[in-house]
């Protein structure tokens, strides 16, 4: 069984569509949790509190402590109701743990179950922000809160989300209360963040790109472009056929935007083409960090290099063969210079 810090990224890409954010766009704080019970009487707990793809402090699944990645992050959660919650935090994690066992049994589930919770609020440029929560179970969505309307919604037509969900809205005192946090609390926390770690939450890394060919069969030829060491995550690559852009289609792939250990980004684009097609082929890369400056990678067509090379070969035998040529022609002038000298001197 993976430990539920493992667990957590497991399940980023059901929960977090769309969490990347550019700083020009919406902002996203996060809480996440990730809940593993092994049975009735055993339960661990893991989270991660993340600003856009940043992450601020996670929770240490042995005593539920805070450890924060950065010292602005601490001194943010000082500022604003954050500071009044902290103390409050184990407390609603215990709740949580004991209304999921309630659950479970009323629902006769079988154990281990894995539980997952995804709760923060998204700040637009304008100031205007909107919350949610959504709690999942086994990798799927279960439930949703929707905020301006105070309730939850199922979010499967299963009984254990009809049971959730008239559970959770049976308490009215704890709706007003996720009212209030996701729609004043979370969008001010974001403010006050930025306060603090604007330095790292601004950085900018160059990207790095190369294009390569890779040919999976003679008929078939993919162009490859290979782009690593961006920050932050939002960018765009492109194909150029011609300087003209190659629209989205079957004969392009983009991977998905992964992580790397330097904490920048990667990703790779392939265009299949056919082999000498007669066409010129680029990569094009835009990024914020290039301003309104792109990386222009063009392809270079190897399939010409031993055509070059057996042109190079041949000029330089060429040549090699009229200096040979002129210095024999010289020596043997100077030969007969030489002899005609001495004859006359005799």
């Amino acid at each position: 069984m993976l430990p539920p810090h493992l667990l957590l990224f497991l399940f980023l890409h059901l929960l977090l569509p769309g969490m990347w954010a550019d700083p020009e766009e919406p902002q996203v704080f996060q809480l996440l949790h990730t809940g593993l019970f092994a049975n009735v009487s055993s339960a661990e707990v893991s989270g991660v509190a993340l600003l856009e793809d940043v992450p601020l402090c996670a929770l240490d699944p042995a005593n539920w402590s805070l450890h924060f990645h950065w010292p602005w992050a601490r001194q943010a959660a000082a500022e604003g109701d954050m500071e009044k919650l902290l103390p409050h935090y184990k407390h609603f994690l215990r709740s949580m743990v004991r209304y999921v066992q309630e659950i479970a049994q009323q629902a006769k589930l079988d154990y281990p179950l894995v539980i997952q919770i995804r709760a923060g609020c998204v700040l637009h440029p304008n100031r205007t922000s909107w919350g949610f929560i959504d709690a999942g179970e086994g990798g799927k969505d279960l439930v949703t809160f929707k905020v301006e309307r105070q309730r939850w919604e199922p979010q499967q037509p299963s009984q254990l989300a009809v049971l959730v969900n008239r559970s959770l809205n049976s308490r009215k005192s704890v709706t007003g209360l996720l009212e209030h946090l996701l729609s004043i609390s979370c969008p001010s926390q974001i403010l006050i963040l930025h306060r603090y770690g604007r330095a790292a939450l601004e950085r900018q890394e160059l990207p790095v790109a190369t294009v390569f060919a890779r040919t999976p069969s003679p008929a078939q030829l993919l162009l490859v472009c290979r782009v690593t060491g961006f920050y932050p995550r939002s960018i765009s690559v492109a194909w150029l056929r011609d300087g003209q852009e190659v629209p989205p289609g079957p004969d392009t792939n983009t991977s998905a935007i992964l992580p790397n250990a330097d904490l920048t980004y990667q990703l790779r684009s392939v265009l299949a083409v056919a082999p000498h097609d007669g066409h010129s082929y680029a990569c094009r890369v835009r990024h914020r960090s290039l301003g309104t400056r792109s990386l222009l990678i063009p392809w270079e067509n190897r399939s010409t290099a031993p055509t070059i090379s057996i042109a190079i070969a041949v000029l330089l035998l060429v040549a090699a063969f009229s200096a040979g040529g002129f210095w024999w022609w010289k020596r043997r002038k100077g030969d007969q210079g030489h002899t005609g000298e001495q004859e006359f001197i005799i």
